[in-house]
């Protein structure tokens, strides 16, 4: 990581990226574990009581990275669809394994009520370097549009496609980090030329609703929940988080669609991004992971109650 956000080591200030910086960059990425063993294993072990289909294969280099979707077994199409993605960006770690715990725990208790769509990994090259792009240095969170640069947010708006309007709700899992501000900002900026303002880091959970379809109390619905398991992330002082104004305890809004961010895959009524905050002294990853299977039930049995 880098060391000196203010200076990042890679191209000149000012100067957006090219080929020689992009490669650069991609040298320098490390894998640090494995797709196949701590995620594609975890999914084999539902086959037994899920549909599991691969929707898509992510080729870099002489790496290849099936795309795996996890499906109701008793697939109704009288019935509400409920879309789960994690791991988008790849690094946001109980993204991925809290989907998983979802499925693994929870998801029974939804048989013949809706039909889950579960997404546990969508950026599997990122989850191994623990990184928030893929491989171009592309942010897939920003590439959820047509003829997307992205091939992680294409293969999952195929998957989405046949669905799209029958989604009753989405939750989409993320976690903010410390190394957002030290790493992943800085190299957003050296990467776009721009200068990096930095910024802080909110201590705890909190939500991102679209500022184009809000629906506030669906927002505090999950917050009331995740709450009995980690804190919620207070305003700063200027009553923001992250640089965005708090419209309700632990929520802010962004106009989903225009940033081309996973959430906006589906016209679903129900729209949430979870932020898990796992550097927290307070936070143990079990907890982290659990936050994100609990959003997920909240969220769901509140699209029911009023969807």
């Amino acid at each position: 990581m880098n060391s000196d956000p203010a200076t990042y080591p890679i191209g000149t200030p000012g100067a957006p990226w090219g080929d020689t910086e992009r490669a650069e960059w991609l040298s320098r990425q490390i894998r640090h574990r494995s797709y196949e063993a701590e995620v594609l294993s975890a999914i084999e072990k539902l086959r037994a009581r899920f549909d599991v289909e691969e929707y898509g294969c992510l080729e870099y280099g002489d790496e290849s990275f099936p795309l795996l979707a996890i499906r109701s077994r008793d697939w109704n199409d009288e019935l509400p669809v409920v879309l789960v993605t994690g791991g988008v960006h790849g690094y946001e770690t109980s993204g991925v394994h809290g989907a998983l715990q979802f499925v693994d725990q929870y998801a029974a208790d939804y048989a013949g009520r809706v039909n889950l769509l579960v997404a546990p990994c969508v950026s599997p090259w990122a989850y191994e370097r623990i990184h928030r792009w893929n491989p171009n240095a592309i942010d897939p969170n920003r590439s959820f549009y047509e003829d997307s640069p992205a091939g992680e947010s294409a293969a999952l708006m195929r998957l989405v496609a046949p669905v799209r309007d029958r989604v009753l709700m989405h939750i989409d899992l993320h976690e903010t980090t410390d190394t957002d501000e030290t790493e992943f900002r800085p190299a957003l900026a050296a990467r776009d030329g721009k200068p990096f303002t930095p910024g802080g880091i909110p201590d705890g959970f909190y939500l991102v609703d679209d500022s184009e379809n809000p629906q506030p109390e669906f927002q505090q619905a999950v917050i009331a929940a995740v709450e009995k398991v980690t804190h919620i992330a207070p305003a700063d002082d200027n009553n923001e988080i992250i640089g965005s104004t708090v419209v309700a305890r632990g929520v802010i809004e962004y106009p989903l669609k225009k940033l081309g961010l996973c959430a906006s895959v589906t016209s679903a009524k129900y729209k949430t991004t979870t932020e898990v905050y796992p550097d927290s002294p307070r936070a143990k990853p079990e907890q982290c992971n659990r936050a994100q299977a609990v959003a997920v039930c909240a969220a769901i049995d509140y699209a029911l109650a009023h969807g």
